[in-house]
């Protein structure tokens, strides 16, 4: 940072611009959604399918908008890193193991569960307001039980397999 002042400025200004550039165009396509009646203006309308296409919407903007630029920015800011001598990249230590703490994952699973389950109930085109309480809890205990016997099955077996190898040796 001493050394390139500017470049770290430059970097520090990106990053705020990609920030700010995102949270514009979110907000210019949910506008956009709503005018165009992709998407009701009342949240309890919403139905899964406008659920999902609101977000493959949204994903393909902000990829075409906002991750387009960061992945030219990147590529330049990497072909500048590149022309540092060597001595000089070697001092910056970004290299290292961080641990993550995960996650995310499994909700999105649920989500997409949940929304085959929407879609085999026929509900996939019902207002996600008209959704009872018991039939969201109810589902989401059907979900789980899915996933234990989706999960459960496969992992019972290899713990039976490994186990089995154990005891042999």
């Amino acid at each position: 940072m001493r050394r390139h002042p500017s470049a770290f400025a430059i970097f520090v200004l990106a990053g705020a611009l990609v920030v700010a550039g995102a949270v514009c165009v979110f907000l210019w396509f949910v506008g956009d959604a709503q005018s165009t009646g992709l998407v009701p203006t009342t949240l309890g309308l919403w139905t899964m399918s406008e659920v999902v296409s609101f977000i493959l919407h949204v994903i393909f903007w902000e990829i075409l908008l906002v991750g387009v630029p960061v992945a030219i920015g990147a590529v330049t800011g990497w072909l500048w890193w590149r022309r540092l001598p060597y001595e000089e990249r070697v001092g910056y230590h970004f290299g290292g193991r961080s641990r993550s703490a995960g996650g995310g994952g499994v909700s999105l699973l649920l989500f997409i569960a949940f929304c085959i389950k929407l879609y085999i109930d026929g509900k996939w085109n019902a207002p996600i307001g008209s959704l009872t309480v018991n039939y969201v809890v109810g589902s989401m205990v059907l979900i789980l039980e899915w996933a234990l016997v989706v999960f459960g099955i496969p992992a019972s077996i290899v713990a039976i397999w490994w186990l089995s190898r154990k005891t042999k040796a």
